[in-house]
């Protein structure tokens, strides 16, 4: 992917617009309550950029601690979780790939927390899987 063909996304209003300018370094399925939770969807997927390939074009993400470590983002106007970060890796930003206007560019390489996965929904694909996270 080049500057010229960067991608773009934002939350359900519009109120939060951003590009980045590159594709994820990574990308993942979160099956952990915690995502759950605060996305409201049985799994967050998710992308990894490195800060400086993220721009915010309109607004800035709320920022909520969910831990001493975790910040989740969201649209303090439609509520749209849109971003984590972890403080502990302060070069990362990590983005929802549903918040892309095409989620079809990025596809995940492995799900993780599936300790945690709903047993009514089965996933066939072939990517790894880890019961708690990959490291």
């Amino acid at each position: 992917m080049t500057m010229e063909t960067e991608m773009q996304g934002g939350c359900l209003c519009g109120a939060l617009r951003y590009s980045v300018s590159a594709m994820p370094f990574d990308a993942d399925h979160c099956h952990c309550r915690m995502c759950q939770k605060s996305t409201g969807a049985v799994i967050g997927s998710w992308m990894d950029f490195l800060i400086e390939q993220v721009t915010w074009l309109c607004g800035k993400p709320s920022e909520y601690a969910s831990s001493d470590t975790t910040r989740r983002g969201f649209c303090s106007t439609c509520g749209t979780s849109i971003s984590f970060r972890d403080t502990g890796h302060p070069t990362y930003y990590t983005l929802s790939i549903a918040s892309l206007d095409n989620p079809n560019l990025v596809a995940v390489k492995y799900h993780i927390h599936t300790d945690n996965q709903v047993k009514w929904l089965t996933i066939e694909d072939p990517i790894p899987r880890y019961s708690g996270s990959r490291s």
